[in-house]
């Protein structure tokens, strides 16, 4: 994966080979601008990569149209990157119910709200993201994510602005799912520790892994 700039060609991400078995907890962790974020942004279909295949329950990415890829998303994948993305006039309760809602699944509300009960924020639900602190708005994010339990969940420092206690209970929501579906976890993280919970450890460098 690569970039046009003034100087040229910047290549992001190169030789990356790897596999994920279902139900697998992997962690990435290398230096910044090693090329972590832009691997989850190719495993959710939100880049294109110049070469090579991306499957994902064996089917190529690349054979998707923009459509299949958008119904892959929300029928499979659980997204939290560092960027929100929080729809600023609905509520926090309104935000995590969408992604149910645009399923057409029955009790959207509901489960919108049992999600938010599971990170905390359940008084906090009629609030929109403006009245949301920074941490707060992780955790709508995150519970948006998780509420319809991906089989996939990929998670760029999901507990990078919150304290340590409350990060402690997203992760530990996050491996749960993990036990509980069987849901399969890629976690980029700077925390060794939480790197060392996972079943493997993927290292990045300069793009490469190492």
């Amino acid at each position: 994966m690569s970039y046009g700039t003034e100087e040229g060609r910047l290549t992001v991400l190169s030789e990356v080979d790897i596999s994920i078995a279902n139900g697998e907890t992997v962690a990435v962790v290398g230096p910044s601008g090693s090329g972590k974020t832009t691997l989850l942004l190719l495993l959710a279909g939100l880049e294109q990569c110049e070469s090579g295949t991306i499957h994902i329950d064996g089917v190529s990415l690349a054979e998707m149209d923009a459509d299949q890829l958008a119904d892959t998303r929300r029928d499979r994948l659980g997204i939290v990157f560092q960027s929100f993305h929080l729809i600023p006039s609905l509520t926090a309760l309104g935000n995590v119910a969408l992604p149910l809602e645009i399923a057409g699944i029955p009790d959207a509300q509901s489960k919108a709200r049992a999600m938010l009960e599971k990170v905390g924020l359940v008084k906090r639900e009629k609030h929109y993201p403006t009245q949301l602190s920074g941490g707060e708005q992780q955790r709508v994010a995150l519970a948006r994510a998780l509420v319809h339990s991906p089989k996939l969940v990929l998670a760029d420092e999901p507990t990078g602005n919150l304290d340590l206690h409350t990060g402690e209970r997203i992760n530990e929501l996050l491996f749960s799912l993990n036990r509980e579906i069987g849901s399969t976890l890629l976690l980029v993280t700077h925390d060794e520790s939480i790197a060392q919970r996972c079943q493997r450890v993927l290292r990045l460098q300069e793009g490469k892994l190492i």
